[in-house]
């Protein structure tokens, strides 16, 4: 599956991939840019979790933006 297959498929439904919003913090697969895609469609679908996921999308639109690559 090519990483463009698996962020959509992810974008999808979040919640079946990782378990709670902070994973995808931490999924060295995925860039800043990519990170903020996955939570913000997942803030999309949250029932209960939407407040800490904004506080995550937050967070990523803070960083200082290092150049370089997540590993692919």
């Amino acid at each position: 599956m090519t990483k463009k297959r698996l962020l959509d498929d992810i974008r999808q439904n979040p919640a079946r991939i990782y378990r709670t919003p902070s994973d995808v913090l931490r999924d060295r697969r995925f860039d800043d840019s990519e990170r903020l895609q996955i939570l913000q469609a997942w803030r999309e679908k949250a029932d209960g979790a939407a407040g800490e996921i904004t506080a995550m999308i937050a967070e990523l639109e803070n960083r200082p933006h290092i150049s370089g690559h997540a590993a692919e």
